[in-house]
């Protein structure tokens, strides 16, 4: 009988804990716009702001565009891998309980480059790094790093001679997820931008990923450093620029009722 009382004491006692913190600390939840960029005058020299969101920062005849790509606009775009869940850039169709909303899974930004200017660019995508008004820093995850993330959706438990044949011997890797994981693979190497020379009146374009921001995050500037334009005899740069760009979100709670409070 004491134990059966005390199980019922635990019971009762985990729902009324369930229903404090159910009507105080879990009576919100955050959420964030789409960046937008900041104006041309916060922008600094020599960039333009398009309709379309993106920045441009143009030296006589080169042009480096930078542009923030929502989820929605990812999954439009690689919709036949969204519907079978093998987006590498979203969560796919997948949606949060009770909120009907597909959370970021990374923050991605399109980059292009146009050269009719130099003999050749090169812009290093790994050294791109984001950092926030309220001091937080992001930098740019490679493919490779990528890679390696998947690839866990791709191998089991198991590991090592189990004994088993087959796929489970190899990793334990299944069918079905190692055919998915080559397929963000395969998208991943096609769409992330490139650690590659752009010739001139060549143009480049590709995606730069980050991990999510956080929800505290509203004004950010992303930077691409030292983008070489002129080099030496042996291909070595003399000349480099830093591309910057700036952008904002809203960030707030939103209550139950779909009320929001931003930041």
């Amino acid at each position: 009988m004491r134990v059966g009382r005390a199980i019922i004491t635990i019971f009762v006692t985990g729902i009324l804990l369930t229903g404090i913190i159910a009507t105080t600390g879990c009576a919100h939840r955050y959420y964030a716009d789409d960046l937008k960029p900041l104006g041309e005058g916060e922008q600094g020299e020599h960039r333009t702001v398009l309709d379309d969101g993106s920045v441009v920062l143009e030296k006589d005849r080169l042009e480096i565009t930078v542009r923030p790509m929502s989820v929605d606009e990812l999954n439009r775009q690689f919709n036949a891998n969204t519907q079978v869940g093998t987006n590498p850039y979203t969560w796919g169709r997948s949606t949060v309980f009770r909120t009907d909303e597909t959370p970021e899974r990374f923050t991605v930004f399109r980059v292009s480059v146009k050269n009719y200017e130099f003999p050749k660019v090169h812009l290093t995508p790994t050294d791109a790094y984001i950092t926030s008004s309220n001091g937080r820093k992001y930098y740019a995850l490679s493919y490779h790093q990528l890679w390696t993330y998947y690839r866990s959706y791709a191998t089991g438990g198991k590991g090592g001679d189990t004994g088993d044949t087959g796929a489970e011997r190899q990793g334990a890797r299944r069918g079905n997820e190692l055919n998915e994981w080559s397929a963000r693979s395969d998208l991943l190497k096609r769409t992330m931008y490139p650690d590659d020379l752009v010739f001139s009146g060549q143009e480049q374009e590709g995606f730069l990923v980050f991990r999510p921001l956080d929800t505290d995050v509203s004004t950010i500037t992303i930077h691409i450093p030292d983008v070489a334009i002129r080099f030496d005899y042996r291909g070595e740069p003399v000349e480099v620029i830093d591309v910057t760009a700036q952008f904002d979100r809203e960030i707030g709670k939103v209550y139950p009722d779909g009320t929001r409070e931003p930041m």
